[in-house]
C-alpha cells in the first residue's frame, strides 16, 4: 500500500457547519489524524442536518469521516486544559467561533502559540476577523448573496437564486485546506506556525470571474442569463425526446462550429457574428432554436453518441442515481463504499483527486458524539481519574 501523504499531521477540528469541518475532512482524506472537538452538550449541528435513515443522520457520516470525536467545553477550565493539551501535540487547529471568542476563553493564538510555536490556527468565519461585520453571524447563504453569486444566478426575469446546497461553504473548505498547506509549507522555512483569517465571503467571490474588474473598468454589472452565457453560444440545457436533459458548451470556437454542422446548419458558421463567442451569444435565440430542435427529436443516448462522434462538447444532466451508475465515475473510483457500524455498507463521494505515489483513505464514517474522548485524552497523558473528574464536572 502507498503511504498516506499527510499521515504525519495532527489536525484539531473545533469548527461546525460546514466550511471548517469540510476542510478538516479533506485533510483527513489525505491521511491526517483529525480530532473533532465538540461541546459536551451541544454537538456540531451538522449531526442533525438533512436526511436520516432509521434515525441516523447521513450527512454526518460523510462530513465526520476519518475523525476521532472528543467533547470539551472550551469555556470551562477543564475544557481549556484539554484544548491546550491537544494544541501542544497538534499541527493545525481549525475553528469557526465568532471573532474574540477564543480570546475570551483564554485560548487566543497568543496562548496557543506559546504552548506550541509551530501551531497553525485556521480561523474560518463568515466575515473575517476584522471589519464592521466581524461580529455578525455568518453562513454560506450570506456569502452566496454578498459575493454576487445569487445576483448572477437564475433566469433574467426571475429572482436572484441561491444554490440548494452549501456552495460557499464547500468553496471555502477548499480554500481553507489550501491555506493550511501554505502555512505548513511556510513553517518548513521559518519553524513557526501562524494564523489564517478566512472569511467565507471571499473564496466564492474569487470564483466568479472578473466581475469586480468589469465594474472598475466599464461600470457595468453582469446580468442573470439563466443557463445561457454572455460569453458564448450555444450554451444551454436542452430537453431530449425521452424527456431527459443535456448540457451543451461551446467555449471553444472549433467546438461551436462542430455543433452547428452536427445539427444540420453549417451555414451559421459562415456568418460574421459566429467568429467570436460574445457575438455568438448575441444570437443565442437563433442558435438555441436550431440546437434545441435537433436535440428534442433524439433520445439522450443518441444525442450524447452523436456529439461524441462529432467531437463536440455535451454532457447528460445527472442526478445521484445516474452518477453512481456512470462508467467514468466508476473508472475514476469517485464513489467509495464503506462499512458503517450503524447502517452497514454505504456509498459516498471520495477524496477530491488521486496521487500517483500516495493513497487517500476513508478509514471510517462519522463516529458518535464524543466516542473517542477517553482514548484521545489517555493518549495526551490524562489519567483515568482525571478523565472521570472532568466528565463529572461537565468539562468533557
Amino acid at each position: 500500500m502507498k503511504a498516506h501523504p499527510l499521515a504525519d499531521l495532527r489536525v484539531v477540528d473545533a469548527s461546525t457547519l460546514f466550511a471548517g469541518p469540510m476542510a478538516a475532512m479533506h485533510l483527513g482524506d489525505m491521511g491526517a489524524e483529525v480530532i473533532k472537538v465538540e461541546h459536551p452538550r451541544k454537538p456540531d449541528p451538522s449531526r442533525g442536518h438533512g436526511v436520516a435513515k432509521d434515525g441516523v443522520n447521513l450527512w454526518w457520516k460523510t462530513l465526520g469521516r476519518n475523525k476521532a470525536t472528543v467533547t470539551a467545553d472550551l469555556s470551562r477550565p477543564g475544557g481549556r486544559e484539554v484544548f491546550l493539551a491537544l494544541a501542544r501535540r497538534s499541527d493545525v487547529v481549525i475553528e469557526n467561533f465568532r471573532p474574540g471568542t477564543l480570546e475570551r476563553w483564554g485560548l487566543g493564538y497568543d496562548v496557543l502559540s506559546a504552548a506550541n510555536p509551530r501551531l497553525v490556527l485556521a480561523r474560518v468565519t463568515g466575515f473575517g476577523q476584522t471589519g464592521p461585520y466581524r461580529g455578525r453571524p455568518g453562513f454560506g447563504t450570506l456569502a452566496e448573496a454578498m459575493s454576487g453569486f445569487a445576483s448572477l444566478t437564475g433566469e433574467p426575469d426571475g429572482p436572484p437564486t441561491l444554490p440548494p446546497f452549501g456552495l460557499a461553504d464547500g468553496v471555502a473548505s477548499l480554500a481553507c485546506a489550501y491555506a493550511v498547506m501554505v502555512a505548513l509549507h511556510a513553517r518548513e522555512r521559518t519553524g513557526r506556525g501562524q494564523q489564517i483569517d478566512l472569511a467565507i465571503i471571499e473564496p466564492i467571490l474569487a470564483m466568479l470571474g472578473p466581475q469586480i474588474t468589469r465594474w472598475d473598468q466599464l461600470r457595468t454589472v453582469q446580468a442573470r442569463t439563466g443557463n445561457r452565457s454572455s460569453n458564448n453560444a450555444p450554451r444551454n440545457t436542452y430537453r431530449t425526446a425521452d424527456d431527459r436533459w443535456v448540457a451543451v458548451s461551446t467555449s471553444a470556437q472549433s467546438v461551436a462550429e462542430r455543433v452547428v454542422r452536427l445539427v444540420g446548419h453549417p451555414e451559421l458558421a459562415e456568418q460574421p457574428w459566429f467568429a467570436a463567442g460574445a457575438s455568438r451569444a448575441e444570437h443565442a435565440d437563433e442558435l438555441d432554436a436550431v440546437v434545441g430542435s435537433w436535440i428534442r427529436r433524439r433520445t439522450r443516448d443518441e444525442v450524447v453518441a452523436a456529439f461524441e462522434a462529432a467531437d463536440a462538447a455535451v454532457a447528460p444532466i445527472y442526478d445521484a442515481h445516474d452518477i453512481v451508475e456512470d462508467p467514468q465515475f466508476r473508472a475514476l473510483g469517485t464513489i467509495h463504499e464503506i462499512d458503517d457500524p450503524d447502517l452497514g455498507p454505504m456509498t459516498m463521494q471520495g477524496p477530491l483527486f488521486r496521487l500517483s505515489d500516495a493513497d487517500a483513505v476513508i478509514a471510517h464514517t462519522g463516529r458518535p458524539h464524543g466516542a473517542d474522548t477517553a482514548a484521545v485524552l489517555r493518549d495526551l497523558g490524562f489519567s483515568d481519574e482525571r478523565i472521570a473528574a472532568l466528565r463529572a464536572g461537565g468539562d468533557i
